[in-house]
């Protein structure tokens, strides 16, 4: 039996992309999936996926920039299963551009959902995982959180911040028997170009995607760090495609 089984795991932007992919994946292991993301379709059809091959998954539309929608998450959650053994901070967005286009809406936009969303989830689960002394927080940084590119300066200032707070709840959550995870992923295959506003820079990042890697890839990388036993931290990876330079 998988250690995952019957662990109840909050998945953010868990409509396509990553998100989906470790839903399935979870799933696949025995987990029990609360998916959260803001299109209402999209979760539909991935819930009755999941059913349709025996699993067991339940949904709440939920903007992660909304500090009560993640409390609510958090507390449809324990009302439904009693307890929130994961939660998994995916939602993002990477809307890039050179700084003196002065694509300020596109800043905090992504402020306000790659670092204000991460803070919100960990805000809305610790309490009850501090109170079982149990959980795990898998926050999702990027290769951009380790390595600036030009045009990804606000980008990569996220997930700067992503790696700082989980690494910050590392250090506070230890003694709780609360892990942190921090999955820093290169080139996958999701919607994030399409987030791109700036109709000059687009084409060349679509063109870098060219050779992303699946989605299915991180989402057992995720995997992988669930499982482990609760004595047992993963604490960070980095994942590329193996032809991704930086």
């Amino acid at each position: 039996m998988s250690n995952i089984q019957d662990k109840v795991v909050i998945i953010t932007g868990a409509s396509s992309g990553i998100g989906e992919a470790t839903a399935k994946e979870l799933s696949s292991k025995g987990a029990k999936l609360v998916l959260a993301a803001r299109r209402e379709e999209r979760l539909q059809k991935l819930q009755h996926d999941i059913q349709s091959h025996g699993g067991q998954a339940i949904y709440k539309v939920t903007d992660v920039t909304s500090v009560e929608q993640m409390e609510e998450l958090a507390s449809y959650t324990l009302k439904k299963f009693g307890k929130i053994d994961v939660l998994i901070n995916n939602a993002g967005l990477m809307p890039n551009s050179f700084l003196y286009k002065r694509r300020v809406d596109d800043w905090n936009q992504m402020v306000d959902v790659n670092i204000k969303g991460v803070l919100y989830g960990i805000a809305a689960v610790l309490p009850s995982m501090r109170e079982r002394k149990s959980g795990h927080i898998i926050n999702l940084s990027s290769v951009a959180g380790h390595v600036v590119g030009a045009g990804s300066a606000v980008y990569a200032g996220t997930k700067f911040a992503v790696r700082a707070i989980s690494e910050g709840l590392r250090k506070e959550e230890a003694d709780n028997n609360i892990r942190s995870t921090i999955i820093s992923p290169g080139m996958v295959k999701s919607e994030l170009p399409e987030s791109i506003t700036d109709m000059e820079f687009k084409p060349v990042v679509e063109k870098m995607y060219e050779r992303a890697i699946e989605a299915e890839s991180i989402a057992r990388a995720i995997a992988f760090a669930i499982e482990q036993p609760s004595n047992v931290a993963i604490n960070e990876m980095l994942i590329r495609p193996t032809s991704q330079e930086r």
